[in-house]
């Protein structure tokens, strides 16, 4: 019986072993002061770049392809996986500088949980939305032809989709995309399971991945306003600009409801805040 509970005590997981940590504040000077603050924007810059770089080149080479086969190239299937491969990459190489947002959704979504400040939040998505112009103004530089010819990558609604059905996709493949980020980064799961943190850039890939398959053929996917300002900006066509409303409110929104939903439905940010303030009644 001894034994029984001695392996039990080693194997659980008490509440006392982790607390969590406090709500970045909204406002905070002394981050122009650190050095680890300007790296970790010139890595968001430098992974949104790589991204839109790889993932434009992708699918406008899947068009040129398919033009003179109709099942040449990669297909939609290889389109989702550069999307979600280079986001396992990406995440995987900067989290341990910038945490890894490469999005402002996440971005936004990660400073509505107090898990960022206000100051780093438009920071990052001012050097994100930087490195995607940068990043698809390089693929248009290298393939100017192609680029111009196949869309230039451009987020755009599909003919035979309402504006609604097309906000309505990027609301909900934004909310599976950040309530995965929440998911896998959650620190109290990796004071847990050790094991958490490695395998968080793994699931976060999957989730762009597996979002892509779903609504590439309503609005090319966006879930990720840099992803589709970059094209816009670059290719500067009227379609591209028309719908590029629904790429920056259709991921605020699903970013804003995963956060409530991470951070007061499954942690009961809701439930603590209410028992704290009973606890502590006014004088």
């Amino acid at each position: 019986m001894a034994k029984d509970m001695e392996v039990a005590e080693r194997g659980s997981f008490s509440a006392k072993d982790y607390h969590d940590p406090p709500p970045a504040p909204l406002f905070d000077p002394a981050e122009f002061a650190k050095w680890s603050f300007y790296r970790a924007l010139i890595a968001e810059f430098v992974a949104t770049l790589l991204f839109l770089y790889v993932t434009v080149l992708t699918v406008i080479g899947y068009k040129s392809q398919s033009e003179l086969d109709a099942c040449g190239g990669v297909g939609i299937l290889g389109i989702a996986w550069a999307f979600g491969g280079m986001i396992f990459v990406l995440v995987y190489c900067t989290a341990g500088i910038s945490g890894g947002h490469i999005n402002p959704a996440v971005t936004f979504g990660l400073f509505l949980a107090r898990k960022v400040s206000l100051v780093r939040a438009v920071l990052y998505m001012v050097a994100q939305s930087l490195g995607a112009i940068a990043g698809v103004a390089l693929v248009k530089a290298l393939q100017k032809s192609y680029y111009i010819k196949y869309g230039g990558g451009a987020n755009t609604l599909s003919d035979g989709y309402s504006t609604g059905v097309g906000l309505a996709a990027e609301i909900i493949g934004t909310f599976v995309l950040v309530y995965t980020v929440f998911s896998a980064t959650d620190p109290k799961r990796s004071a847990r399971d050790s094991h958490v943190p490695v395998l968080a850039p793994l699931p976060i890939g999957f989730a762009v991945f597996i979002v892509h398959l779903a609504t590439i053929p309503i609005t090319g996917t966006g879930i990720n306003p840099a992803r589709s300002l970059g094209p816009a900006v670059i290719f500067n066509q009227d379609k591209a600009w028309d719908d590029q409303w629904i790429f920056w409110v259709g991921p605020f929104i699903g970013a804003a409801i995963a956060a409530f939903y991470h951070q007061f439905i499954l942690r009961a940010g809701a439930v603590k805040a209410l028992g704290s303030f009973r606890s502590h009644p006014s004088v």
